[in-house]
């Protein structure tokens, strides 16, 4: 299996080396063709505004909306979250609308702020870590998308079928949990793959 990672800004090596501690091989991802051999596509934290306008200007935008119509997985991490949304507040921007839901940017704490918290989740017995770091807050989940972690109250995990979305930084963290749980999804459609092959 091959997963891709947006690099554009933003953390996307802690997922590389994440997933290289898991025995998967990335993908560092800032083309369109760079998807291509791909199953599935994490978009990290960073600036969600800066990487908005690249994948506008390199061709991406389509290109992982299309990847998405294939069924192949997508991870969105804090500004991968917000990208995922279909509409994002405080303040207002555009995003690629692939998960029914609507995100505040900046929602936990300022620039400089993080926090290191732990919450309940359906992916294992114990409360899961949660890293903030300027994390948006999921105002609103649309229908069909199951919450599998929660933090103050508000959906912090969140998935649709294929799609994954954390509002914290599961890579900054030792546990491979939601990062297994993504690679899942992302088989599900290798395997799906090579049925119809």
């Amino acid at each position: 299996m091959k997963i891709g990672i947006l690099a554009v800004q933003g953390d996307f090596a802690a997922h590389a080396a994440m997933l290289a501690g898991m025995g998967i091989e990335t993908v560092e991802v800032r083309t369109p063709a760079d998807l291509e051999s791909c199953e599935g596509l994490i978009l990290p934290g960073g600036e969600s505004t800066t990487q908005l306008q690249f994948l506008q200007e390199e061709g991406l935008y389509e290109a992982i909306k299309k990847f998405a119509t294939e069924d192949r997985a997508i991870f969105g991490t804090c500004a991968g979250a917000i990208l995922l949304a279909t509409e994002v507040k405080n303040p207002q921007q555009e995003s690629l609308g692939l998960l029914d839901m609507t995100v505040l940017r900046n929602g936990y704490g300022r620039q400089v702020h993080s926090d290191v918290v732990s919450g309940p989740s359906t992916l294992k017995s114990e409360p899961m870590e949660m890293v903030f770091i300027r994390g948006p807050i999921f105002e609103r989940i649309g229908p069909g998308i199951e919450v599998l972690a929660e933090y103050a109250g508000k959906p912090a995990l969140v998935q649709k079928e294929h799609i994954l979305a954390a509002a914290f930084h599961p890579e900054l963290t030792n546990d491979t949990t939601v990062h297994q749980r993504f690679l899942e999804l992302a088989g599900e459609n290798s395997n799906r793959s090579a049925l119809t092959r």
